[in-house]
């Protein structure tokens, strides 16, 4: 009897069993990346949470709270592996005032209440709308975001001690140098630990991270918020809750699709719609200001540390709190100088130079241009990248809707006996082309017979059966019948379900 099947079922088993294993189970160096990205990650969230919480008008450990739920959580239920979720500068917009006119249950009860309208709307699909979202608005979405992260390192370099600007050109000069003699470690870690060293060591009074507030000292604890539960709480909250959850899943959902290509993945975005609404329930239920996905954190992760998997997500929000909690003393002697000198170089790494060079302006079509113009202008000027994401899709929809109205076109040929017409008309029909082909015939000077061939175009809505309806009408006004043909079966299906419906009195 050979024994050749039962020593190989072992091995192909054991083969099996390591498919299934994460990446970052199976390979150190994948580990030491993904811990070490997430410690840094960690780091840089600290600063930007407890301003996030200024924003909002909450004490600093709310926003510290929420980016460690927010990030832990995530890191099991969101669809885009290696993305931060933390507390973010464009929810604190929108729920200050919520938190300013009726207090911290009031905001608490709208996050856990956006939670759920992100569930529902990740659940109806919301996540599909991306793929509206055109390519000029992406890279307009991506240079915003670049140019705000740098802007939002400017008061950290106004009116502060001198030291403070050869600090920062010390950071960044590591973070360019170091990298040529080992990646093993990230550099914008040795740069924090290099100038944190420097400064304490030397006694150099400069802002640190201790200086943006009093970090936490010990694990939020689960409640529910100290709000009456009534229809007057609901209709309170409900539309800071909604407005949340619109800006939230827009923001996830844009980084979520950056990530993808930056690492040439694609991830889940009903999962990750759904995620977010999970993780701001938990995030509300601890205490927590609530939050979306962090684009500038991401990037550290992604971009500049090389992390690709989930675990960089959850020790981000694991290292966050035990930075906080164990080692607060030594991380409130951080100097700000080192964290300001890693978002710039962030701003620097996520800005799409290629985008802005003259070479690709040049072979850009101007309409390309401006809608990627008109989104860093709205984003820059709200600072809110859903506003600008939005104002960009619109503005692209208009230079399509513009510039394809010009394709359609409209030829005749009459007969040699002059008994009829055949107008020929090619392209697409829609509200911004069809509004225009009812002045493209010869109503008095044509025969009685008009033929009109839509072999070559497509009717898309229903302002291009109400233009044909109105064509024949005036023919018909005039004694003389119109017969439509070459109709694909879509628009034949359209044309027949709208014809003669369109008009009062029918």
């Amino acid at each position: 009897m050979s024994l050749t099947p039962s020593s190989s079922a072992p091995s192909s088993a054991t083969a099996r069993l390591r498919g299934l294993k994460p990446d970052w189970l199976s390979a150190p160096r994948v580990w030491r990346t993904e811990i070490l990205g997430g410690l840094v990650v960690a780091l840089a969230l600290i600063p930007e949470a407890i301003s996030f919480s200024i924003i909002a008008g909450v004490d600093p450990a709310i926003g510290l709270f929420a980016s460690f739920t927010m990030a832990v959580t995530i890191a099991f239920v969101g669809g885009r592996p290696a993305m931060i979720s933390a507390a973010t500068g464009a929810v604190a917009l929108v729920i200050a005032p919520l938190n300013r006119e009726h207090g911290l249950g009031y905001l608490i009860a709208a996050v856990i209440l956006a939670g759920a309208f992100q569930i529902v709307l990740g659940a109806l699909g919301v996540a599909k709308l991306m793929r509206f979202v055109p390519r000029s608005v992406m890279v307009g979405f991506v240079n915003a975001l670049a140019i705000l992260i740098f802007l939002a390192q400017v008061p950290e370099m106004h009116d502060v001690p001198w030291p403070v600007y050869p600090l920062i050109a010390g950071g960044l000069a590591l973070m360019v140098l170091f990298p040529r003699v080992t990646k093993v470690i990230p550099a914008p870690l040795v740069s924090i630990v290099v100038l944190t060293v420097i400064t304490v060591a030397a006694g150099i009074a400069v802002p640190t991270v201790g200086d943006k507030g009093e970090l936490p000292s010990s694990l939020p604890v689960p409640g529910l918020p100290d709000v009456p539960f009534t229809l007057d709480t609901l209709t309170t909250v409900a539309p800071y809750a909604f407005a949340m959850a619109l800006v939230g899943l827009m923001e996830s959902l844009m980084t979520a699709k950056l990530v993808d290509d930056i690492t040439d993945t694609r991830s889940s975005k009903t999962r990750e719609s759904i995620g977010q609404g999970v993780a701001n329930i938990v995030t509300g239920f601890f205490g927590g200001m609530g939050g979306c996905a962090m684009i500038g954190q991401t990037m550290i992760n992604v971009r500049v540390s090389g992390a690709r998997t989930r675990l960089s997500t959850f020790l981000a929000g694991a290292f966050l709190m035990a930075l906080c909690i164990v080692f607060g003393p030594v991380v409130s002697d951080i100097p700000m100088a080192a964290l300001v000198a890693v978002m710039v170089m962030v701003s620097f790494a996520t800005f799409d130079w290629h985008s802005v060079a003259p070479k690709t302006l040049r072979r850009m079509p101007a309409g390309e241009i401006t809608v990627m113009v008109v989104t860093v202008a709205v984003v820059v000027a709200t600072h809110n990248l859903a506003i600008g994401v939005v104002v960009g899709t619109l503005t692209a929809v208009v230079v399509f809707a513009k510039r394809v109205a010009h394709l359609a076109e409209v030829t005749s040929v009459t007969d040699p006996d002059g008994s009829s017409v055949v107008y020929s008309v090619t392209g697409e029909l829609f509200f911004a082309s069809s509004n225009d082909l009812v002045t493209r015939f010869d109503y008095a000077g044509d025969p009685d017979k008009v033929v009109i061939d839509l072999t070559a175009a497509h009717i898309w809505d229903a302002s291009s059966v109400a233009a044909l309806d109105a064509i024949e009408t005036k023919y018909a006004q005039r004694g003389k019948t119109v017969e439509i043909t070459g109709l694909n079966q879509p628009s034949a299906q359209i044309h027949r379900k709208l014809s003669g419906e369109l008009t009062a009195g029918n």
